[in-house]
């Protein structure tokens, strides 16, 4: 008996929104495996990695703290990624964002101004889309690989703003650390549940979830790169103009990661520092591709996310399993989900052997 991939007519939407359940499955029981190699009790590590980090208020408030990054940031890429825009820059798109908001913040001229965190929020915004704006311009201007372009220009970002902690914006009474001042209470989100550091930079992310459905499902721009996606060949013949979708695509996931850095300067920092996210712009792709690019899918794939990030901070803790356990589980569960993608285009099929006289027989 041998099994065999056929090619489907059509794509099989079950096994679409089926194979995230997959690739889930297969992590934790690669994960069951991985703590008994280690000597752990995996039942215990288990819990210590995914109960234990939610099992309180403020577990639950760092959960949708850490998921909102997560989440606004694919809601961006996944516009890109539907029509074959691969922004791979949200990283330092986000830090640009960050940069623009800390310059208004630690303004004087704005320092009094009842409208200090909405100028924070325009300007990281408009802060991630310039900085989103450079591959989308030498991809349409001389076709330059906007994978590689924007994910350079990462670094450029980081470099950035390491110059400008450990020069001209240091925090003069910072005792020479590399940081900026701290931000004042206007240029800060406030907080939603009190002795927690879950705040309103949240609820942008909530709005930004319902406009990115509306765009995506609902309107003709949306439409127009999920037709330049599926065929660049169609799309032209129906007149929908593909550098017009690459600067929609770029332009996005810019605003969004901009936004996402203002979220975490004005938020649980309060301040420029030189790591700004612990990675969220790479694990944002993950959480764009877990959730089918979808908004609501994204949703869920962002708080699974956040858990991992979580969880692999307790574990650590109180187990002792090396600290880039998260990211492992990250790397399998994007593993495992590229693997069971294979069955949306494909079907297993069973052929029994039979003797080499008698016609050979499909099941």
């Amino acid at each position: 008996m041998q099994l065999r991939l056929e090619p489907r007519a059509l794509q099989s939407r079950a096994m679409r929104y089926a194979s995230p359940l997959i690739a889930a499955a297969l992590t934790l029981v690669m994960g069951f495996i991985l703590f008994a190699a280690l000597g752990k009790n995996p039942p215990a590590a288990f819990y210590a990695f995914f109960i234990a980090p939610i099992n309180s208020v403020g577990g639950l408030a760092e959960l949708f703290l850490k998921a909102s990054p997560l989440v606004l940031i694919a809601l961006g890429l996944a516009v890109g990624f539907r029509s074959n825009i691969w922004n791979i820059g949200a990283e330092g798109q986000l830090t640009l964002g960050a940069i623009a908001a800390g310059w208004v913040a630690l303004d004087p001229a704005f320092a009094d101004s009842p409208l200090l965190l909405a100028a924070m929020i325009v300007a990281g915004i408009l802060g991630g889309m310039a900085w989103a704006a450079i591959p989308a311009f030498l991809r349409t201007r001389f076709n330059a690989n906007e994978i590689l372009v924007s994910l350079m220009l990462t670094y450029v970002a980081q470099l950035l703003v390491n110059w400008l902690v450990f020069g001209p914006w240091r925090d003069p009474q910072g005792f020479n650390t590399p940081q900026s001042a701290l931000f004042a209470d206007g240029a800060l989100f406030p907080i939603l549940i009190a002795n927690t550091r879950l705040n309103a930079s949240v609820l942008l992310t909530l709005a930004a979830v319902v406009v990115s459905w509306v765009f995506l499902e609902k309107s003709f721009l949306g439409y127009k790169t999920r037709v330049v996606g599926l065929s660049s060949a169609a799309a032209r013949y129906a007149g929908f103009s593909e550098k017009r979708t690459v600067w929609v695509g770029m332009l996005a996931g810019g605003a969004a990661a901009g936004l996402a850095g203002v979220g975490e300067v004005a938020g649980p920092l309060g301040q420029l520092l030189p790591t700004i996210s612990p990675g969220y712009g790479f694990t944002a792709i993950i959480v764009a591709f877990v959730g089918r690019l979808d908004p609501v899918g994204i949703v869920f794939a962002g708080l699974l996310m956040s858990l991992l990030y979580l969880g692999g901070d307790s574990a650590q803790i109180s187990m002792g399993l090396p600290a880039a356990a998260a990211a492992l589980f990250q790397g399998a569960l994007l593993f495992f989900l590229l693997g069971a993608d294979v069955l949306v285009n494909f079907r297993v099929r069973v052929i029994r052997a039979v003797p080499l006289d008698q016609p050979r027989a499909a099941l």
